[in-house]
């Protein structure tokens, strides 16, 4: 069953800890993780503030079944307001550390002010200390790490660390977990970095006991190999990790080259997935009490070391096709730079696209570049460019730093049609023209363009036996549909309902490669199956996806105060780009089908189609209206 939840609330003004718990019964409505983070923040914080005041807060939240050793569980999300989009900010991540957060007794985690000095806060169990950081304040991940170790006088702990990047407050800022897991999206780092944190550390923790052990071992662990095994996708997953989507749509001929011009690049087979595990992997990593062992560790002599992992696709992508990059060695190198310095890979890749694309087309000049000659294909300038953005050195690094979306505002109409972001935050590597769904979740997602934030419609595209279980399992129906480039109504009705069952993984603190509807390794019925033998919650599907459509809610009042509506849920102009791919075909979508498809979306999800805001109905259906007394709305 669910039981209180157990919150810290830290003061670094006030350099103070505070223990409080929330019921149960409120508990369950927001349980962990996304909706815990956005519950909590409307509860404490004014939309208004700015996101790198001290009045910010920085939230990090687990779930009740954060710890239970099964693979796919151990996520942990920060809930902020992104210095990137200016709204409700969520970024998660993985590892071991949230397990350990979770093993020590703590829920979630809520740090509001500015040290006057750098700190880290280190946990270990009922304890909570908050400890001068001076010392490791520059340092890059890997030092600040063994700078922790040093100052403990034990390795036995984990943490999250910024680097340079979120101390100089760069607006995509990321959070790093052992070197090369990262709460990656939003700018939470630069948050992080504005408090002076320079660390949340925590105590290593045995793992959680199930409720119910020999249930969860018949249905759910015992067999894990055997699901493993008879799924393709999984399998190809723990083999070429994510990185396996650049040979999928490369072959498919959408893979976005160029800034978003063109959907392949010639020889982009040189950066793919099985190119990496057949000539420079070393190893795989995994999260707690996993088994797909989805994490790659590269070696590049001279350019990256195994410390810092490897490149997940998106940043193959965006060092790669984004910038006409076929140099696999430069984008294992791009992407160590990033976890040393704590970057988004794929806001700073997509910006470094943008900038080639303004110097291709005469926006910026070397005046501008620091002398540098930006040109797609050219990537003998990853090196210099993430180290002046990590450190925003004035000149491009300043400009780069702000993100594409932010910098395009200072040079110009030009520059901001070149721009590939919805809400501030650039697009990850997969096109609209072959997964149309996402057009429609990407503009409308309340903390901006996200690939995971609902599933692909490629699933519909799968073979009829084996979609068997995926449309009873997710309360509603679809239509197979091959043809890419379509926007109707079964599209709008995927979107919407993929995109619930995804904020309840997200407030669950589950993995998408192991629990997503359409990954299959567990099934909707086994995610009921591991609350009832994992915390013996009886909770149904339905229940479920509200958790995830309240959530959602929740951040879109949030928007809301702060001015937020339709207007803003628009897409780029090279979304509407017609792209050739396969044996010359055409996939397009328009901006008559978005806008009737975005209406239809507005409908399902119960909000005003003029505003895109929930209507009063919805507030009141999912327990909302307190959100409206605490905004004044």
């Amino acid at each position: 069953m669910i039981k209180d939840a157990k919150i810290l609330y830290v003061d670094l003004n006030e350099k103070k800890t505070e223990v409080k718990t929330l019921d149960a019964e409120t508990y369950r409505k927001y349980p962990g993780g996304s909706a815990l983070g956005m519950y909590l923040m409307l509860q404490e914080m004014d939309p208004e503030v700015d996101p790198l005041s001290p009045e910010n807060l920085l939230i990090f939240s687990v779930s009740p079944l954060t710890g239970i050793p099964i693979s796919g569980q151990s996520r942990m999300c920060v809930t902020t307001k992104s210095p990137l989009t200016g709204m409700a900010g969520d970024s998660q991540v993985g590892g071991f550390i949230p397990a350990a957060v979770k093993g020590n007794g703590w829920d979630s985690i809520v740090i509001k002010g500015k040290a006057d000095k750098p700190v880290y806060l280190y946990l270990e169990k009922d304890k909570a200390e908050i400890r001068d950081a001076s010392k490791m304040w520059g340092m890059i991940t890997g030092e600040a790490e063994a700078a922790l170790a040093e100052d403990l006088g034990h390795d036995k702990f984990e943490s999250s660390i910024i680097g340079p990047a979120g101390e100089n407050m760069v607006s995509y800022a990321s959070i790093m977990h052992r070197r090369s897991r990262a709460n990656g999206r939003n700018g939470v780092g630069a948050v992080m970095g504005s408090k002076n944190l320079k660390a949340l550390v925590v105590k290593k923790a045995p793992p959680i006991l199930p409720e119910d052990p020999d249930n969860m071992k018949k249905y759910l662990t015992l067999n894990v190999k055997e699901k493993m095994a008879a799924n393709e996708v999984v399998t190809d997953v723990s083999i070429n990790g994510s990185a396996g989507s650049t040979d999928a749509h490369g072959a498919e001929g959408f893979l976005p080259s160029y800034n978003w011009e063109k959907g392949i690049m010639d020889d982009w087979i040189k950066t793919a997935g099985t190119t990496i595990t057949n000539t420079i992997l070393k190893k795989r990593e995994t999260c707690f009490g996993c088994a797909i062992r989805c994490k790659g560790v590269v070696e590049v002599p001279g350019k990256a070391d195994p410390e810092y992992g490897g490149p997940e696709y998106e940043t193959c992508a965006t060092f790669g096709s984004y910038c006409g990059n076929t140099d696999l060695g430069e984008i294992c190198h791009a992407n160590q730079l990033c976890n040393m310095f704590g970057m988004d890979t794929i806001t700073c890749g997509a910006t470094i696209a943008w900038a080639i694309d303004c110097f291709e087309k005469g926006i910026l000049t070397e005046k501008e570049t620091d002398g540098l000659e930006l040109r797609f294909g050219n990537e003998q300038h990853f090196d210099t460019l993430i180290k002046k953005i990590a450190y925003k050195e004035k000149g491009i690094g300043e400009l780069l730093a702000k993100g594409s979306a932010a910098a395009a505002k200072e040079l110009g109409k030009e520059a901001e049609d070149l721009v590939v972001a919805c809400k501030g935050q650039e697009w990850p590597a997969h096109m609209v023209q072959f997964k149309p769904n996402l057009a429609l979740n990407y503009a409308a997602n309340p903390y901006g363009a996200d690939h995971q934030c609902a599933e692909h419609d490629t699933a519909l595209m799968a073979p009829d036996d084996d979609q068997n279980w995926i449309w009873p399992n997710m309360l509603d129906h679809f239509e197979k549909s091959d043809d890419y480039g379509i926007l109707d109504d079964n599209k709008a009705r995927f979107a919407y309902v993929t995109q619930k069952f995804y904020a309840m993984m997200d407030s669950l603190c589950l993995c998408q490669f192991a629990w997503g509807p359409a990954w299959q390794l567990y099934g909707p019925q086994d995610l009921l199956d591991f609350c009832k033998y994992g915390i013996g919650w009886d909770v149904s599907l339905e229940e479920l996806q509200e958790i995830g459509e309240r959530r959602i809610n929740m951040m879109r009042l949030f928007n809301q105060k702060l001015g937020f509506s339709r207007k803003d849920d628009v897409l780029p102009k090279k979304a509407f780009l017609p792209i050739e791919h396969g044996e010359g075909e055409i996939a397009q979508i328009t901006p008559e089908q978005f806008e009737e498809t975005m209406t239809t979306y507005y409908k399902l999800a119960g909000w005003d189609t003029e505003t895109g805001n929930p209507k009063q109905e919805t507030i009141d259906r999912l327990g909302l209206g307190w959100v409206q007394e605490k905004l004044c709305m």
